[in-house]
């Protein structure tokens, strides 16, 4: 493979013209903590952006960050951590996940659309994207949106390249909104709830004006693996519901929430960040064996019921509820799963009720031959093509991420 490194714009722009001339397509990487997401690359070319990195400007008073889009994480949480600011949507790491040990960068979680268990009360990462520099599949330098949210007018395109695995766009530098770190934070812990009444609680939770902030559920199996003693050792699974603010309001929510769904266990503000680190980075059903990850997104009041369909086929079937039940992680036994790794029995489960399925973890042989994202129909299938073909006419910007064939 020949491994192209930019180390400005000048020479991206250059490169992907080049590539575009004679037919290269080009796998874009920076720290390439995800390239086990999505379909396998199919490049004999890497563009590694990696020296495209640092923060640009940051203007806390003003809530607002921009940086290179290869800048690492870790430099982007610890200055905001100076200020006692924060990325609200709560971007996971999924190194171990994805068994990477790369290093994580912005422009990744961003074409990912990557969010944790705060998603359902302050929004995805898509949300807070003010913002971006790019170059298309021409190698053509263009910007879209600014620094304030009202720069926003006719089509976002910070939305439309969040979430589409670089296959519009090389991201050269991105503005994000940033917000304020809660002053504390407190987890409401109920054990022993079976999935078709803890998903109701969460929801029920949820829908107070208590301002819950993450609403998850760890069946015993999962709950077992937690690094937190008071979730691992409680009576089968656990129930976590996150509370944040100031701390007279925290402990006052709790106590409401606590009338309203019974009393359990509370934790402290360092088990609450670490339990919800572990729920975001999927680690409780992080195991040893050769296992398939599905994120499963259900509509919430019938995700207990898509889980049970699929255990009744598949025996196997691990469980997770992020987002009161939202959000799904399924992990299922290689050898229980079959050839096409669950995919034609979860989707079939799916397909009753709405929703959409994607293959996470996996071999490579396998996310090449079974569709990785929900199969699109043909309508909005031909609007992605189309799509495709405005920003990446060739075909060589990540081409294969997503969809077979483009």
């Amino acid at each position: 493979m020949i491994v192209l490194r930019p180390s400005n714009d000048a020479e991206a722009q250059d490169m992907i013209g080049w590539a575009m001339a004679e037919n290269h397509p080009l796998e874009i990487v920076a720290g390439g903590s995800k390239r086990a997401l999505g379909r396998p690359p199919r490049t004999d070319h890497q563009l590694d952006v990696s020296r495209l990195s640092g923060i640009v400007d940051y203007e806390p008073a003003e809530l607002v960050m921009t940086a290179r889009a290869a800048t690492p994480m870790a430099d982007i949480q610890r200055q905001l951590a100076d200020q006692q600011q924060m990325l609200a949507f709560e971007p996971p790491d999924w190194r171990k996940l994805l068994a990477s040990n790369a290093e994580p960068t912005l422009g990744g979680v961003l074409a990912c659309n990557l969010s944790g268990p705060r998603r359902l009360r302050a929004g995805a990462a898509r949300d807070f994207f003010l913002g971006f520099a790019a170059i298309n599949g021409r190698g053509d330098a263009w910007k879209a949106g600014g620094k304030v949210v009202k720069n926003v007018t006719g089509y976002d395109m910070c939305k439309l390249q969040a979430g589409a695995f670089g296959t519009l766009s090389l991201l050269t530098e991105v503005t994000l909104k940033v917000m304020p770190r809660p002053e504390t934070s407190c987890t409401l812990l109920l054990h022993g709830l079976a999935d078709d009444v803890a998903i109701p609680t969460m929801l029920r939770a949820l829908n107070t004006p208590h301002e819950v902030s993450g609403a998850a559920h760890l069946p015993s199996p999962a709950a077992r693996r937690s690094s937190v003693d008071a979730v691992a050792n409680g009576l089968g699974g656990a129930t976590a519901l996150r509370l944040e603010g100031p701390a007279p309001s925290v402990i006052y929510r709790a106590a409401e929430l606590e009338k309203l769904l019974g009393h359990g266990d509370r934790l402290d503000a360092a088990a609450s960040e670490r339990l919800w680190t572990e729920i975001a980075s999927v680690e409780s059903l992080v195991a040893g064996r050769e296992r398939y990850l599905w994120r499963l997104c259900p509509t919430p009041a019938r995700a207990g019921a898509v889980v049970q369909a699929i255990r009744t086929r598949l025996a196997s079937a691990d469980a997770l509820f992020d987002w009161g039940g939202g959000l799904v992680w399924l992990n299922l036994d290689a050898e229980d799963a079959g050839p096409d790794g669950g995919a034609a029995i979860i989707r079939a489960a799916m397909g009753q009720v709405g929703g959409h399925a994607m293959l996470v973890v996996a071999p490579e042989a396998l996310r090449a031959t079974t569709p990785v994202f929900e199969p699109a129909s043909a309508t909005i299938d031909a609007l992605q093509c189309r799509i495709k073909q405005g920003f990446d006419p060739g075909g060589i910007l990540n081409p294969g991420r997503m969809w077979e064939g483009r």
